[in-house]
């Protein structure tokens, strides 16, 4: 027998459907030689604090800073039953091999190992590596199973990662909260990112608008515009020199011009965008295309690359044209296909940029949820552009001369529209669409020579004011973390910036649920603004675990680690001696006892990890900083009943796994009805189901 452990049920049982392995057992599949079975998730990880020692259950500043020799893993409470069958098949003496299906990637890596290791298997390991969940890309991966050796630098980079944050997050979350008497989340990356919004606030509130002038000359045909003037006297002046007068052309060039097509999507471009078109967050974006990943509709989500391999070059005009055929917006559009535009092995590296499945061809995406279809379509779009052929336009500019100043004038005619005439057709049929992005008018200058004097039939003096830095939304702040401290890495660096495409959306929702992040609406955007205990927590925390340099220079290594150039121990060594300067050296800052809000009452115990739950404007969010189980008050399950989550009915489910709703609202019926709501945690997401029992109060 050979064993397969995939990350997720859903996944499982795609794998087994592939190999054979169809005979339902208890937590497995089984046939054909294979048993496939599951994780759910992270099953095992690093202990908590208190297992190394029991003293360290209370925070102290005396026992900073924690720096473990050996570490220690363990498995939660509410994952144990399938880490014992787990167990049960990796140690059955008839599994000769063990084939790690888990995702492709740094975490997906950490998770088979951490059980692997923790059940002290030694059987041979294989690794399946797989960008897309379609049947052929399965079967093909089957056949050419890599050794699990191959991946060990993998596994050491993602195993440094997460101690980096274990160490970072308890002895820094410690350090703070003892000397500044409240809970204060530190994160190796959370803590950066927030400093780039607290910055970005600081610049904008900081911001001195100044007016500026600009006179503007009417011609025959176009209008010509100055450059800005301070002076509002001299810019009227200017106004009443060329009022009646005569414009002579000092320049005038035609340009044909080329716009390439972009680029596929990588997760971070896609999450920008997602976030900027259809208003969806980072998380949002994740999870949906999860789930097509997992439905065989689009290919791995979390890959940092925007290009295919050579080896896609011979099918992709098929996919490409199966692709324009489901989707509406491009009927009447003819499709070109350029393979030679996304194709660039150098820039692949895990995985190849996310693109449609074939499995479009037969799929029902009508009866896909709204988001899910809603982030196909963006993905496919970009697809068609991205080997559409390029816009091609004729540019003009005209430098004029009139009282002495020069003016400048634009034209630009379009010769063939190319990709753009598919992304124009893409965002017109968007709901709430932002407006366009702003592009030179799409108008002919007249034919204009050198010397040539044009009489002004009117000038005129527009004011205007300068403009503070916008607001973060999570598109701009995407790009921002993935840029951060870029600038002071290698060229050769291959992970730049403030975490990784696979963990940026968690850190944004971590800071959202800990209160130190807000999400407020604006017109058409949401922007992302820092709390009270935000600007505070910023203001007190030294420069070295706010700095995106560090982190991104953290992420360097780790790339270091998984090229075998760097080891684990020089890693966590550098990390260690930073942690026990910052415990022996750091000094409370005089006068900020007022600076944080007063410490938020715990509701209950975490179920995942057993830390503090407490209540915030959201909703309710477990204090650990590894952890993100929440209760949010605005979702889906409770606005349908026309119910919120109370403190008193959280610390219910926190307690028992249970508590009574009344007069909740039946959308089938219009009536209210009394039901008792049960907590179902899967440590990755937190479901809700209602229990009628034997209680009185039904539909009434």
């Amino acid at each position: 027998m050979r064993l397969v452990i995939a990350e997720k049920p859903s996944v499982a049982q795609s794998l087994a459907a592939v190999i054979g392995a169809n005979a339902r057992k208890d937590g497995y599949l089984e046939g054909n030689g294979w048993r496939v079975s599951w994780c759910v998730g992270h099953l095992a990880g690093l202990a908590d604090a208190d297992s190394y020692d029991p003293k360290y259950a209370k925070w102290r500043y005396d026992d900073l800073p924690i720096l473990p020799s050996d570490w220690k893993m363990s498995v939660g409470q509410d994952k144990k039953k399938q880490f014992d069958i787990l167990k049960k098949l990796l140690c059955a003496p008839d599994v000769t091999e063990v084939v790690n299906a888990c995702d492709a990637g740094r975490e997906g890596e950490l998770i088979f190992r951490n059980v692997y290791e923790l059940t002290g298997c030694k059987k041979p390991m294989k690794r399946l590596w797989i960008s897309s969940m379609e049947d052929s890309a399965i079967r093909e991966g089957f056949e050419n199973l890599r050794p699990g050796a191959d991946y060990d630098g993998l596994h050491q980079a993602a195993l440094c990662r997460a101690k980096a944050d274990w160490l970072v997050g308890i002895n820094a979350t410690r350090l703070f909260s003892v000397l500044y008497r409240r809970t204060l989340n530190i994160g190796r990356v959370m803590s950066p990112t927030l400093a780039l919004i607290v910055q970005r606030e600081a610049e904008i509130e900081a911001f001195q608008p100044e007016p500026f002038y600009t006179v503007a000359l009417e011609l025959p045909g176009f209008t010509a515009v100055g450059a800005r003037m301070k002076d509002k006297t001299a810019a009227k002046e200017l106004q009443t020199a060329c009022r009646g007068g005569s414009a002579v052309v000092k320049q005038a060039q035609r340009k044909e011009k080329s716009e390439k097509p972009p680029a596929l999507y990588d997760l971070t471009t896609l999450q920008r965008d997602a976030n900027r078109l259809l208003g969806f967050t980072a998380q949002q974006t994740l999870d949906y295309l999860q789930n097509l990943y997992e439905k065989k509709l689009c290919t791995y989500p979390r890959t940092d690359s925007r290009y295919l391999t050579s080896d896609m070059a011979e099918g992709l005009p098929v996919l490409v044209n199966l692709t324009a055929n489901a989707m509406p917006f491009r009927k009447g559009i003819a499709i070109v296909c350029n393979p030679e535009a996304v194709i660039n092995d150098k820039k692949v590296t895990d995985h190849h940029a996310v693109i449609p499945t074939r499995n479009l061809r037969d799929a029902d995406l009508s009866a896909l949820p709204v988001g899910e279809k809603a982030v196909l379509e963006l993905v496919a779009a970009r697809l068609l552009c991205a080997v559409a052929e390029p816009h091609l336009y004729e540019e003009t500019a005209a430098t004029l001369v009139c009282a002495g100043q020069e003016f400048a004038a634009k034209g630009k005619t379009i010769q063939r529209p190319g990709w753009r005439r598919l992304d124009a057709a893409y965002h017109a049929g968007l709901k709430n669409a932002p407006e366009p992005e702003e592009r030179p008018e799409e108008k002919t200058l007249p034919e204009l020579s050198q010397g040539q004097s044009l009489p002004v039939s009117n000038a005129s003096v527009k004011e205007g004011k300068t403009s503070p830095p916008k607001h973060f939304t999570e598109d701009t702040l995407l790009s921002a973390m993935e840029n951060a401290g870029k600038e002071d890495m290698p060229d050769t660096a291959e992970r730049k910036g403030l975490g990784t495409p696979a963990t940026r959306a968690g850190i944004l929702e971590k800071l959202a649920s800990t209160g130190f992040l807000e999400r407020k609406k604006s017109k058409k955007t949401v922007q992302l603004m820092p709390s009270r205990d935000a600007r505070s927590l910023i203001t007190v925390l030294p420069e070295q675990l706010q700095s995106p340099l560090l982190t991104a220079e953290w992420e360097y290594r780790l790339g270091e680690i998984e090229r075998g150039e760097l080891s684990p121990e020089e890693f966590l060594s550098g990390i260690y001696a930073m942690l026990r300067e910052l415990a022996a050296t750091y000094q409370v800052v005089k006068g900020t006892e007022y600076l944080f809000s007063p410490p938020r009452e715990a509701v209950g115990r975490c179920p995942r990890c057993g830390g503090e739950v407490t209540e915030s404007q959201k909703g309710f969010f477990c204090q650990s900083e590894t952890c993100r189980f929440a209760i949010w008050k605005d979702s889906k399950w409770w606005s349908a009943k026309k119910k919120q989550p109370t403190k008193a009915i959280v610390a219910a489910l926190l307690k028992d796994g249970r508590a009574r709703l009344t007069g909740c609202y039946s959308e089938k019926t219009g009536k209210t009805y009394d039901a008792d709501v049960l907590l179902e945690d899967t440590g990755e997401y937190v479901n809700f189901k209602l229990d009628f029992g034997q209680r009185k109060g039904g539909p009434s």
